[in-house]
């Protein structure tokens, strides 16, 4: 059945389309029955000319070679910044998905890149093998996710970039090519994190370890205690992070560290409707008195009932996150971490910002990955959110400016301001991935609007 215009009109209030592609694009959608696109939050939105979802490399491959226009590959749609949307054609790996192999012996495994996150704990598990490490959510797919560097916390450890070992890569004249260490490493250098700027990864090899159970503690403190002893903290757990609660004066602290101790029973409950919905209603009913608010999120946050339990790894590292929101971040030199959350929650104070979702604050071990945001350095990563209802603009312009006080870089997966001029600063090597994705994909098949501007593309 064909969608009326006024059926079209109310999927393009609610997923922001007449910005996209305004009206001719919605006469368009309604006349040709195409399907919008839009991202987790709502906040990137496109109407594709062709949707495809090839069921096996083959015939991603003819795709690839047989298509003119702009082609952008689609995850899970998690991505806040505009890496996806595009009026040409949008590729799903979704028929490719799920392990491949693991070997006990090397500690390896290799996943079709269409795999979720969320959907790996298991098989893994089966052949006695574990992630190194995961991020809060899983829902990314693995192509995805390495794409962007996507990252979970601990001093010692990387991001899923990090862990990669091989990957296979459709190229933009069809050709499938295996990289890593040995075989084509120039490629295999870059490609670990590339913004779906090289190619279509179809198959990702990871480094993993031996199957292992996590014990996972929060607690609400005071912000400033947990910074004044965050060397401490940070020294003494596996795995460590805190949220503060913004316009308030403490936070929510999570220790996870490695243990041989027998499972608990797991939590009850779903996501974080709850604790989202009661900060959203003192948010609403005490922002215009900062002292009533501050006391009211003080005293609500501190009687919080907090969490310890002991569960498989990939079921403790990630959380149900089902309160949908748009999301800045930063990654920073480790060691301007502390001084930079004190600027962010001093200037949300005294401006009266409107937003009452928590921060992020979290570690990352560096690497040597060209367009990692870890690059060169061990890293503070900073997140700062807004409800999908607020608007984002504001609150993130006033923000934004503090990061690049401390020479952060933005998460590639994540709303940011910068283009070429500011990256090509920011990253040392970022002539290195330039140089290989101009000779892999020169007439920018693999780029939409966004990712000319982060490279400085103009053709």
């Amino acid at each position: 059945m064909a969608l009326t215009r006024r059926e079209v009109m109310k999927q393009a209030g609610a997923l922001g389309l007449l910005g996209a592609g305004g009206l001719s694009g919605l006469a368009r959608a309604a006349s040709e029955r195409i399907i919008p696109w839009r991202n987790w939050s709502g906040g990137q939105a496109c109407i594709p000319a062709v949707r495809v979802a090839p069921a096996d490399e083959a015939a991603l491959a003819e795709v690839v070679r047989g298509t003119r226009d702009t082609i952008r590959a689609v995850g899970s749609g998690h991505s806040f910044s505009a890496l996806v949307p595009t009026d040409g054609t949008l590729l799903s790996l979704s028929n490719m998905s799920g392990m491949i192999s693991a070997d006990a012996q090397t500690l390896q495994s290799e996943f079709w890149g269409g795999t979720r996150v969320a959907d790996m704990g298991e098989p893994l598990l089966k052949a006695g093998l574990a992630m190194l490490n995961m991020a809060d959510i899983d829902y990314q797919t693995i192509a995805g996710a390495i794409s962007t560097s996507t990252h979970g916390t601990g001093p010692k450890f990387g991001s899923y970039s990090s862990t990669v070992v091989g990957l296979r890569l459709v190229t933009a004249t069809g050709d499938i090519i295996d990289c890593d260490a040995k075989n084509h490493p120039e490629i295999f250098n870059v490609a670990r994190t590339s913004l779906g700027a090289l190619g279509i990864i179809t198959r990702v090899r990871l480094q993993n370890r031996k199957a292992f159970r996590l014990h996972e503690k929060i607690w609400v403190q005071n912000t400033e205690e947990l910074l004044e002893d965050m060397p401490r903290l940070i020294k003494e757990n596996d795995h460590f992070e805190i949220n503060p609660i913004l316009h308030s004066d403490v936070a929510l602290a999570t220790a996870t560290n490695e243990t041989t101790d027998p499972h608990t029973k797991p939590q009850q409950g779903g996501g974080d409707g709850d604790g989202v919905s009661a900060l959203m209603a003192i948010n609403t009913y005490a922002r215009n008195h900062p002292q009533v608010q501050a006391a009211l999120l003080n005293t609500f946050v501190k009687r919080m009932i907090g969490s310890d339990v002991v569960d498989d790894s990939f079921r403790v590292f990630s959380h149900v996150r089902d309160q949908r929101f748009n999301e800045m971040e930063y990654e920073l030199p480790a060691e301007a971490g502390p001084a930079c959350v004190r600027e962010i929650l001093k200037t949300v104070r005294e401006q009266n910002l409107n937003s009452f979702f928590p921060l992020e604050y979290r570690y990352v071990k560096g690497d040597d990955i060209p367009l990692s945001m870890f690059n060169g350095r061990d890293t503070v990563a900073i997140s700062v959110h807004q409800d999908y209802r607020l608007d984002f603009h504001n609150f993130f312009a006033q923000i934004e400016p503090i990061f690049w006080k401390y020479e952060g870089r933005p998460h590639w997966g994540k709303l940011h301001t910068l283009n070429h001029n500011q990256f090509s600063k920011l990253y040392p090597h970022w002539k290195d991935f330039l140089d290989v994705r101009a000779a892999l994909d020169p007439t920018g098949k693999f780029l939409n609007g966004h990712l000319r501007s982060v490279f400085g593309v103009t053709c």
